[in-house]
């Protein structure tokens, strides 16, 4: 081949490469605007195949790629905004399909996992406030703030649900159990009984620690309470101290620093900030919590606590109402400078001034004098200032108008300056000669600072300092130097605006007035005539500053919750509240009603202490109609055995003997009869009945605790308000010495009513009965069915 068809080729080539080159980019920016944007890129990218080496195909893809990725991570962003995750799921896919280490597009597509996740434990939470579960809810709640402080929907439900339910405890897993509702009245008895009592009420294990003195004895009396409410009571009024061990179990140890060190639950808690200052909010946390563990980090603008959880429940409402944000204000400003010259002059100026100059001859310049003895007319020069007519008015009018805005925070300066910085130098010497100048540059216009503050009622208090400056004069030193003049006005004042008022600060005014004249001495002083002979120059100069100023608020100041601003934060020692929460719809009740309370009596004679237990929250909620807190029937009361009739299982029964119809003014007699296998020593109980139908008439003690002649006490006490008689039937001192406990069957009481209305059916129900054996332990018992009796008219 000849080195001509070699070039040929060459050239050749080089010419198909380069058209192949412009067609994949026109074809790839045709359907990049197209929408096209993978077949855009496809085409870019096998096209650099065939030129690896080309920089336009190269940067071409490279601008493409990096504009296809910004407008699919907005389009990400706006869907997601939108809630529409599947969509912006899809956007992060792309991106990440072209630039797989895009950092964006990753932490969008964990942010969307993220908040699926708290969408599903938000509907748990929801469901849980839907079923009472007010406690576990808002531990839920608490989680998804936790990581993700601005989820608007889980703060709205947190704010609504502890609203409800002013302090959550800190382990919902017993929530249940301590919700349970009761009333208990105990004189002297020992702490040993009471926790007894409360176990088998709420199903909670309480264990001791060694130095509990359990023999302590105590008085409690509450009524329509919860059991966590009766617990916080009974450990304050003895100086102790609880802590949960497991969902069922609880520790129970002595109030003491010692202990307290050894048991004290503590919650470690960190606290993310968005607008408080951290030294500022963990210098309260160590005023009011009394927090030493305490942690700032200012990089990351965090508080990190340790503590027990009622001192982070306080620090956590510290902090919601610390970290708010700041308010902020459109500050619209107006800024006119008015200045006025009128310059006029009129008059005839006659000349003032004449000058004779001897002339000199030759080329001798040096006047002699010989030679002013020579002078005449032709040798003397004269000079003479000419005669002018003056008419002239000089207008000038100057305006100068600013109108910044400026956004700005409440108790931060802003600052506007309008004009030049004139250079003023300064010239230093030593004494060995060296000279050394130093260049300060001053402000010389139109300077202003606005500190806003804005109040709680939306008021905004504005402190203003207004500054205009010019250059009066320029000064030269001796040295050459150099300097200037400045003249100044300023003004400083303090006001208080409402949201889009004006007020318009005027009146600062400098107002210089010059009248000169040039007169022929007698002539010019001539009335009228004067004025032929002289000339008159008025100079009038007028400058007035006028501030427009206009506050518009962009963020008010927040308003804090009112649950924030007044809750109680326990004692000078301890951050436990003792304060009772209202028996709600959140709480286990029996039932609306006070009598449908399980209650807990207890009176001893002679000193002696005697713990009763009382049914079980279940065995109290189904009432038959008509008799309010009546137990269900075969529920066991203070014992997790089921009831029966079999009695020699180790299991006592009640049963009822009552006429089943009874006629209105006529008494009528019911037993409370007795069977057990195990020796009972007393038994204490509650029966219901509808005071409106029913009359108690008298309630005598049965025979069943007085087998061998044991001396017994028996004490009744009917409340025709609750619908209820409540019954002690124990041995005395002397009966618990001498007696083993009764066993067999036998009547507990004898009860008269007498009926009063026959308008629905009634009937006669346990409310509460517990059996106790030797000491002091409870004898399981099967309660009876509600006693139907019809009354007739």
């Amino acid at each position: 081949m000849s080195p001509k068809s070699l070039l040929f080729g060459i050239v050749l080539v080089t010419i198909l490469s380069a058209c192949g080159s412009e067609r994949a980019l026109r074809e790839a920016h045709k359907s990049f605007d197209a929408g096209k944007v993978d077949e855009s890129l496809a085409t870019l990218r096998a096209e650099l195949k065939n030129e690896p080496t080309n920089a336009a195909l190269r940067a071409t893809y490279l601008q493409l790629r990096d504009q296809a990725i910004v407008t699919w991570l907005e389009a990400a962003k706006d869907a997601t905004r939108k809630g529409s995750p599947t969509i912006a799921r899809d956007d992060y896919q792309k991106v990440l399909k072209l630039d797989p280490d895009n950092d964006r597009a990753k932490s969008g597509l964990q942010q969307l996992d993220a908040d699926a996740l708290h969408s599903n434990w938000l509907d748990q939470a929801r469901t849980m406030a839907a079923k009472k579960d007010v406690d576990a809810a808002i531990a839920l709640l608490r989680k998804i703030l936790a990581e993700d402080p601005a989820n608007g929907p889980a703060r709205t439900l947190s704010k609504s649900l502890e609203e409800q339910l002013e302090r959550p405890p800190a382990n919902p897993q017993m929530a249940a159990a301590l919700k349970r509702v009761l009333s208990i009245d105990f004189k002297d008895a020992t702490l040993g009984q009471i926790f007894e009592v409360l176990s088998r009420t709420s199903g909670i294990n309480f264990v001791f620690d060694k130095d509990v003195r359990t023999d302590q004895k105590t008085s409690v009396f509450l009524t329509n309470t919860t059991v966590k409410e009766a617990i916080d009571v009974v450990l304050m009024t003895n100086q102790l101290e609880a802590r949960t061990l497991d969902r069922k179990t609880m520790l129970i140890y002595p109030n003491t620093p010692a202990k307290l060190k050894d048991y004290k639950s503590l919650t470690v808690r960190t606290f993310f900030l968005a607008h408080a200052d951290p030294e500022q909010v963990a210098n309260t946390l160590k005023t009011i919590v009394k927090t030493r563990d305490l942690i700032v980090d200012k990089k990351e603008s965090t508080v990190i606590m340790r503590d027990s959880p009622e001192a982070v429940s306080i620090a956590e409402k510290l902090v919601q109402l610390l970290d708010l944000p700041d308010p902020e204000v459109m500050l619209e400003v107006e800024i006119l400078e008015v200045d006025r010259d009128r310059l006029s002059s009129l008059g005839i100026k006659y000349p003032d001034q004449l000058t004779l100059t001897p002339l000199t001859n030759g080329s001798n310049n040096t006047l002699t004098l010989a030679d002013l003895g020579r002078l005449t007319t032709a040798g003397v020069g004269a000079t003479i200032t000419p005669l002018t007519v003056n008419a002239s008015l000089t207008t000038t009018d100057a305006n100068l108008l600013a109108n910044p805005r400026i956004r700005v925070r409440s108790r931060e300066t802003a600052k506007i300056l309008i004009g030049d910085k004139v250079p003023n130098i300064t010239s230093t010497s030593t004494a060995t000669g060296f000279v050394s100048s130093n260049v300060q540059y001053l402000d010389v216009g139109l300077k202003l600072e606005v500190t806003p503050v804005i109040a709680s009622d939306g008021e905004v208090e504005i402190k203003i300092n207004l500054e205009v400056s010019n250059i009066a004069n320029q000064l030269t030193t001796s040295q050459g130097t150099i300097a200037y003049q400045i003249g100044t006005r300023s003004a400083a004042t303090v006001l208080r605006l409402k949201d889009g008022e004006n007020q318009v600060l005027a009146g600062l005014i400098n107002d210089d007035d010059t009248r000169s004249a040039n007169k022929v001495p007698g002539l010019g002083q001539l009335p009228l005539l004067g004025r032929l002979f002289s000339s008159h120059q008025n100079d009038s100069k007028k400058t007035e500053i006028v501030l427009s100023i206009t506050p518009h608020l962009v963020r008010s100041l927040p308003s804090p919750d009112a649950r924030l601003l007044a809750f109680d934060s326990g004692t000078e020692s301890n951050s436990r509240s003792l304060e009772r929460s209202d028996v709600s719809g959140n709480l286990i009740a029996p039932s609306t009603s006070p009598a449908a309370l399980p209650r807990v009596s207890q009176e001893a004679p002679s000193g002696e202490a005697v713990a009763a237990a009382p049914a079980s929250a279940s065995s109290a909620v189904n009432s038959p109609p008509g008799v309010p807190g009546t137990a269900a029937s075969g529920a066991s009361v203070g014992s997790s055995t089921n009831g029966g009739s079999d009695t020699t299982n180790g299991t006592a029964q009640a049963t009822w003997l009552a006429p089943a119809q009874a006629k209105v003014g006529e008494p009528f007699t019911v037993q409370l009869v007795v069977n057990s296998s195990l020796p009972v020593t007393g038994i204490p109980l509650a029966i219901g009945y509808d005071p409106k139908k029913l009359e108690v008439a008298s309630v005598v003690e049965g025979d069943f605790l007085k087998q061998g002649g044991v001396p017994t006490s028996f004490q009744v006490r009917a409340d025709s308000a609750t619908g209820q008689i409540y019954v002690t039937d124990t041995y005395t001192g002397d009966g618990q010495a001498a007696g083993a406990g009764a066993t067999g069957q036998g009547a507990i009481l004898t009860a008269t009513f007498k009926p009063i209305s026959s308008a629905n059916p009634t009937s006669l129900a346990i409310v509460s009965m517990t059996p106790l054996g030797q000491n002091g332990t409870t004898v399981p018992l099967a309660l009876p069915a509600p006693q139907a009796i019809v009354v007739v008219p």
